[in-house]
């Protein structure tokens, strides 16, 4: 499950993301100790404070290249770089390509993808879903991204009734992660949202759900800037298949990107909010309807 401490430091993080800080000033402005957060951040996102920032960084150089006529050495101070030679081998290696010719190449690309994609809601893997889905539509958003270059948007289309909801969604086989426990993560933003968050969802060969959990009991309201969530399931001998997404309850805008599976151990507490038979008396009570 995700821990307050790396939604604290994510939230640090892209909210002093152009900022000469240090991580004992992001320490500081949180109140743990670099060397908590440096390793609980790693454990739970698989990446340094320092990795993260500059990944961050090299996105948003990305959508200033894209959406901004300020030059490249307007851009590499702007995000911290010392020269402008430092910031193109650091974009280069990211991105494979100099920032010069990833303006040219992506500004034209885009272009072309805007006049053939325009009526097109599809992403590749991707379907759409929910209770209503006609009332939303997904597409990759190249404006908003956490890394990369896309980031997958779900939104509502119109006013949409009390419980009524749109999903993002994929589903796999389970054959790969049979007998293990995975977590699922992956980053959101959003947008005036009135509740949404990941799901996962594990089913056997007769479609029954056995491990689900869709962060009902944690969700995410309002207007958020981009933060880590995950979600962690056992998949039993018995599962067939494994079904994930984003889910939109109501009305509002939810970006994802990054999407991760990955074993974890034991230790790793699971997410599953079926069958918690711990929860329950050891016998019956009231049998004959005495007592109250």
């Amino acid at each position: 499950m995700y821990s307050e401490v790396t939604q604290d430091v994510i939230c640090s993080l892209e909210e002093c993301l152009l900022d000469d800080w240090q991580l004992d000033d992001y320490a500081s402005h949180i109140g743990y100790s670099k060397f908590h957060l440096s390793r609980i951040f790693k454990q739970e996102t698989g990446l340094t404070i320092s990795e993260y920032i500059r990944k961050r960084r090299l996105a948003t150089a990305a959508m200033y290249l894209l959406y901004s006529d300020e030059s490249i050495l307007q851009i590499a101070f702007e995000l911290r770089y010392q020269s402008q030679e430092a910031f193109t081998r650091s974009f280069k290696e990211l991105y494979k390509m100099p920032p010069g010719k990833y303006r040219k190449i992506m500004r034209t690309l885009q272009g072309t993808e805007e006049k053939d994609m325009s009526d097109l809601t599809t992403i590749k893997g991707w379907i759409l879903s929910g209770s209503h889905p006609t009332f939303y539509e997904m597409k990759a958003d190249g404006q908003v991204f956490h890394t990369g270059m896309k980031s997958g948007l779900l939104s509502s289309k119109t006013d949409v009734g009390e419980g009524q909801f749109g999903t993002m969604m994929q589903s796999f086989s389970a054959e790969y992660w049979l007998g293990k426990r995975i977590k699922l993560s992956c980053f959101l933003k959003t947008d005036e949202v009135v509740k949404c968050g990941v799901w996962c969802r594990v089913d056997n060969s007769t479609g029954d759900a056995i491990q689900f959990d869709n962060m009902d009991n944690r969700p995410i309201q309002g207007t958020t800037d981009w933060n880590f969530y995950s979600i962690v399931l056992d998949v039993p001998k018995e599962s067939a298949s494994i079904h994930f997404g984003v889910l939109l309850t109501g009305t509002g805008k939810v970006w994802a990107d990054g999407f991760k599976f990955e074993e974890v151990d034991l230790s790793v507490t699971s997410t599953n909010m079926l069958g918690q038979e711990e929860n329950l008396p050891l016998e019956p009570i009231n049998l004959g309807f005495d007592e109250g």
